[in-house]
């Protein structure tokens, strides 16, 4: 996203302040004193900002909030107590690493589970496979809440009373349509106090028109069988399948479905648990959504104390995010006819056979079949050996969804390879065949002067890429410095870089709609004048991308200098009108569920690094020149996906973005003026559309002074909307 800080170098020189000393009597107070001020300013100027119209009344409180703001910044408090802040922070970080630590250990069983689990590890992978697991842990828990912080929220936004039961038994008589669900369920050698728990969770749901279908995969307990066989004859509605040979899961899947009756099938696994509106929430989105034939909730998993942690509040449908990880798990739900349609479950696909039957049904029945139901309708259980523990304890799984994935990717005629991602946290990665022969790519760059930033950035083209097919094309805004025009004198002897100039008012949309014109490629690459670049094959990276049938802008993923994520997409809403997703990630954390390392669908991307067809970026008219400096890309990737293209933003291909990282704020009254109408040109524009992000999710924050994917102070949907 171009901010004033992103936008390309002005060669304007910055100046580094020297250090600072100060007493550390009552530093701590005033830290505190000075944080709690900023972040109340930024949450009244991002209200206020978002919320207010052109009036003049409204405009005064968003300038003198912005004063405020300011004031504090660039007070000698703020500037001096900055090395105190940075030790409380990595103080804050240890904290919270080792509150990780200990939530992970007790979701595990306790420490002497956890130290035979890591025995184990030690003997089969040593030293290393140890230290890979605590950092997944500690990386995963990165942008997660506390499950203090969680608990509050579930208090205040995710508890039924009774009062609650009865409005919700009556919204149930109202449904116009009150389809008959079948939840399937297969079981082996189960606990029985959790399969009991399983089955009482389905027999407490306020929707009551379900049918639970259990299959048994010849267990050798002969206390699940009884216990079955109890539940059974005490409640019609559920339905029990002895098998007399074991098949695995795929086969005792396939037995309890073929017993289902119901019009919708739900899976469930022996020994998780439904909240008891469920299949209320479920019943609702289908009369809501008569067209959808799959639908799949969000989640969070139930510790062997029974405490609800680690909350997945997904995105809405991400057919690229759907590849590396399996969206439907957990709660997914299944037209029956549609299932029976494609044969049911697999098998050969053991521990991914319900990732491979969402993509089978989404072959038949289309995305846009596909809905998202925005609430945490399945508590799955953390036992040892359960994914649900980590995503390491069935390795097969992975396996099994490779295979999957590729056979998907073979039925529609996509060719790639698949393989497991490097993150090493069971994410599968999709690479597309490039197009052959390689397309032409013209690299757009507008700069001024600042010639190191610019050199930097077109040798580390030149002397990295691997792709054989590209041309340069800067546009010059108004350089003056010898060294820069010598610069450019020297790349005009290179045969596939040529140099514009173009002296108007600094406006970023304008100088790049004009290299645009003037391009010859295929696709276009619009490149900030301060990216060096990392991955030799980013360029082969975006254009695979790109060239997939529906797909529009592509983003990269971009690093600051100190291997920190300056670059993870855009998300819509955060702030006001959009930030950056995962900003400040350090380099291997994984971020929210592996966002920050999957292939994933996005609203927009940032222009410092967006590569996208030439067609797609004619029809949508380029960048809107009304916005000179910040959000441009953000209402060009909008158009974009209003236009019926996808964005996507990749993690495999990796630039430095130098500049933001140094330059910091510099906002002028003029630039903040400017800043500040920008904002409401956004607004105008896309008005609600910027608080409702389906890449994102209803019950997280837009509070720009929280971290990405925080809970939302007050999720922007109902508990039962």
């Amino acid at each position: 996203m171009q901010t004033p800080s992103d936008s390309p170098n002005t060669g304007r020189e910055t100046a580094s302040a020297g250090p600072v000393t100060v007493g550390s009597q009552h530093a701590d107070a005033r830290i505190a004193e000075l944080e709690a001020s900023v972040a109340d300013l930024q949450r009244k100027l991002a209200t206020a900002e978002t919320r207010a119209q052109l009036s003049a009344s409204k405009q005064s409180i968003i300038e003198q909030l912005s004063a405020d703001l300011a004031a504090v910044h660039a007070s000698a408090s703020w500037r001096i107590t900055a090395p105190l802040r940075a030790g409380v922070n990595v103080v804050r970080r240890a904290v919270h690493s080792i509150r990780s630590l200990s939530a992970h250990l007790r979701a595990r069983g306790g420490l002497v589970t956890a130290l035979r689990h890591i025995y184990a590890i030690w003997r089969k992978e040593g030293v290393q496979g140890i230290r890979r697991r605590a950092n997944r842990i500690l990386a995963r828990n990165t942008f997660e809440d506390s499950p203090e912080v969680y608990a509050r929220w579930i208090e205040q936004y995710d508890t039924i009373d009774e009062g609650k039961r009865v409005a919700l038994r009556t919204a149930v008589a109202e449904l116009a349509h009150r389809p008959l669900i079948s939840i399937v369920v297969p079981t082996y050698n189960s606990d029985i106090t959790l399969l009991n728990e399983m089955i009482e969770s389905v027999r407490a749901q306020i929707y009551p028109h379900w049918e639970l279908c259990i299959a048994d995969d010849a267990s050798t307990i002969d206390a699940v069988r009884t216990a079955l066989a109890d539940h059974a004859s005490r409640d019609a509605r559920i339905k029990v399948v002895l098998r007399d040979r074991n098949g695995h899961i795929a086969e005792a899947s396939n037995s309890a479905l073929a017993c289902a009756s119901g019009e919708y099938v739900a899976l469930l696994d022996h020994d998780d648990v439904l909240p008891e509106h469920a299949l209320y929430m479920v019943a609702k989105a289908i009369n809501e959504h008569p067209s959808a034939r799959l639908f799949y909730s969000d989640e969070d998993k139930l510790t062997p104390e029974g405490q609800r942690i680690t909350p997945y509040f997904k995105s809405d449908w991400n057919p690229e995010l759907f590849l590396t990880q399996n969206l439907f798990s957990h709660l997914g739900v299944y037209e029956t006819a549609l299932i029976r349609e494609v044969g049911g479950f697999r098998k050969g696909f053991e521990g991914s056979q319900d990732h491979d039957l969402a993509m089978r049904c989404i072959e038949k029945a289309g995305h846009d079949a596909v809905h998202h139901i925005p609430h945490i309708l399945y508590h799955w259980r953390i036992v040892p050996g359960s994914t649900a523990a980590s995503g390491a304890e069935k390795p097969y799984a992975l396996t099994a969804g490779i295979r999957a994935v590729e056979a998907h990717l073979q039925r529609i005629g996509v060719k790639a390879t698949v393989s497991q991602a490097a993150s090493d946290i069971g994410l599968i990665r999709v690479r597309y065949a490039m197009p052959t022969p390689a397309p032409l790519v013209s690299i757009v760059i507008p700069t001024r002067d600042g010639v190191e930033l610019l050199r930097q950035c077109v040798e580390s083209i030149f002397d990295r890429s691997t792709y054989p097919n590209f041309e340069i094309v800067i546009v010059d805004n108004g350089s003056v410095k010898p060294e820069t025009l010598a610069y450019f004198d020297s790349l005009r002897m290179r045969p596939n870089v040529r140099v514009l100039r173009d002296d108007r008012p600094f406006n970023f949309s304008a100088l790049n709609n004009v290299a645009v014109n003037q391009s010859h490629g295929e696709y276009v690459c619009l490149l900030n004048n301060d990216i060096e670049v990392i991955t030799p094959g980013w360029l082969e990276e975006m254009v695979s991308l790109a060239a997939q049938p529906g797909n529009g802008a592509i983003g990269a993923c971009l690093w600051y200098p100190n291997d920190t994520l300056q670059h993870g997409g855009v998300m819509l809403g955060v702030g006001g009108v959009a930030g950056h997703i995962h900003a400040r990630l350090p380099r291997g954390a994984f971020g929210y569920f592996g966002r920050a390392v999957s292939t994933q669908n996005v609203s927009a991307v940032t222009a410092a690094c967006l590569l996208i067809r030439r067609s797609i970026y004619d029809e949508v008219h380029g960048l809107d020149e009304e916005l000179a400096v910040a959000f441009n890309d953000v209402d060009f990737c909008i158009r974009v996906r209003n236009a019926g293209y996808r964005n996507v933003w990749t993690p495999h291909a990796e630039l430095y973005h130098h500049e933001s990282a140094t330059r910091g704020t510099d906002l002028s009254p003029e630039k903040a003026q400017r800043f500040r109408q920008e904002i409401l040109f956004m607004e105008q524009r896309w008005g609600t559309a910027l608080f409702n992000d389906p890449a994102y999710n209803p019950n997280l924050t837009l509070d720009a002074s929280k971290h990405a994917f925080a809970l939302a102070d007050e999720p922007r949907i109902g508990q039962f909307d």
